[in-house]
């Protein structure tokens, strides 16, 4: 049964019209903000499973690769894998959504932020600042890549579902210096899709997101999806909602009876798997996409 529900899952994806993506984007060509002193471990690559999942390890050279729309309709996303801050799920939770989106008409970047996480320093503190340097390339770049400065989202899984949380709500000053022609002022994304997010709740406290995630009247409209059965993680997505809903923000949130942690695009044959359609018409109802 595994096999024939993976199987699905792949011939599912190639039908989509696929893109060509551009060559990898480095985000910090003038050297990545203080790690330049680093002996880091060289960038590894492995193709996992049976379908040769991509797992990516050892990023010390952010990338971005921008997936254009055949048919762009002005709106793009930034699409952050999942991995626990120590991998990068490269595939299904990276490659197939762009496509996905693509097929939208939404003009995808793929993140390839920095990971594992860096000794003494806040589990997010690297990605935090590709995800921004990300968003002000985007934006920079907006007319050449026929794009709405004003519709640039952001799309994550798991650590990348807790990044892209961060993005939204981020409310404070970045933590490097600026370069005027690659960041913008505008750190903070249009709108987010967060799937099965993790690290949402304070670590002392349950009752309370995490201390890096400050929902406010400003916050941008947020799809949220998540399985009852991800124990670990699951009350964070709801503790989100409720904290989206008190401030009076745009916000839908899907639970599935079935589905775990770490589905990404593949087709469980569960009802999760879903949760891509949902997500294309919350975005139609948002305006985001026609």
């Amino acid at each position: 049964m595994r096999i024939a529900v993976l199987i699905t899952s792949h011939l599912l994806f190639y039908h989509f019209t696929l893109a060509t993506p551009t060559e990898p984007i480095r985000l910090w060509p003038e050297g990545v903000p203080g790690e330049s002193h680093l002996k880091l471990p060289k960038e590894d690559i492995q193709l996992r499973g049976n379908f040769k999942i991509e797992i990516i390890s050892n990023v010390s050279e952010p990338t971005l690769t921008w997936y254009p729309a055949k048919t762009p309709n002005g709106s793009s996303v930034i699409v952050c894998p999942g991995g626990g801050y120590n991998i990068l799920a490269y595939s299904h939770e990276g490659k197939e959504i762009c496509h996905w989106l693509n097929s939208l008409g939404v003009s995808a970047a793929l993140l390839k932020y920095r990971v594992p996480r860096r000794k003494d320093l806040e589990k997010h503190h690297a990605p935090l600042q590709d995800v921004h340097r990300a968003i002000g390339i985007i934006r920079n770049r907006s007319k050449e890549w026929k794009i709405d400065p004003e519709k640039v989202g952001i799309l994550g899984f798991s650590a990348g579902g807790h990044l892209s949380t961060m993005a939204l709500t981020w409310n404070k000053k970045r933590t490097y210096n600026p370069d005027p022609t690659m960041d913008h002022d505008n750190l903070v994304p249009n709108f987010g899709i967060l799937v099965y997010p993790a690290y949402q709740l304070d670590a002392n406290d349950p009752n309370k997101l995490s201390p890096e995630i400050t929902v406010d009247e400003n916050t941008p409209p947020a799809f949220i999806v998540c399985a009852h059965g991800d124990k670990k993680w699951v009350e964070g997505s709801a503790r989100l909602y409720i904290e989206m809903h008190r401030h009076n923000r745009p916000c839908e949130l899907h639970i599935f009876a079935k589905g775990g942690h770490g589905f990404g695009y593949q087709n469980t044959l569960e009802e999760i798997h879903q949760w891509p359609t949902l997500a294309g018409k919350w975005m139609a109802a948002m305006e985001i996409i026609d």
